[in-house]
């Protein structure tokens, strides 16, 4: 490899990587919570890839203390990252797992992929009524005749 080469080479590589910057901060810019919270932005990225945008629907502050966000994805599902005293803490499927930890942090990746892959939420099939409408009355019931007994004298 000559020197024009690999100068070209890194050129390119420097060009991808500023292009995969942009994009980030263009997600940064669609949500709000993002500019405010850099740290968030990184998590996302380290959870998600840089590539999150599309598949996030909104993020949600819901707590200040502990700052607690919910992350709403597309498909309808959601998990919970939560800003922590030494490291940040997703919550997904109810499990949390310590993100300054490597292994903890691949299986919430792992969580989250999953959850990505259960597509959106059912809807409840509706209650379908089997008593008549309240308009409609229910027929008389008919009492039989009686008869007549004759008296025994």
């Amino acid at each position: 490899m000559t020197r024009e080469e690999l100068i070209s080479r890194i050129k390119k590589l420097a060009a991808d990587a500023l292009q995969d910057r942009k994009k980030a901060e263009l997600a940064a810019v669609e949500y709000d919570e993002l500019t405010k919270f850099p740290e968030l932005k990184n998590v996302l990225i380290d959870l998600m890839t840089n590539e999150f945008s599309f598949f996030l629907s909104s993020i949600d502050w819901v707590s200040p203390r502990p700052t607690t966000f919910r992350i709403n994805l597309k498909n309808e599902q959601e998990f919970y990252l939560i800003y922590g005293k030494r490291s940040w803490i997703a919550q997904i499927e109810g499990k949390k797992y310590y993100l300054l930890n490597l292994p903890e942090e691949e299986k919430a990746a792992e969580s989250i992929g999953r959850i990505l892959r259960y597509g959106a939420k059912a809807e409840p099939e509706p209650f379908e009524d089997t008593l008549p409408p309240a308009e409609e009355t229910p027929p008389a019931e008919e009492t039989p005749p009686t008869e007549e007994i004759p008296a025994e004298a």
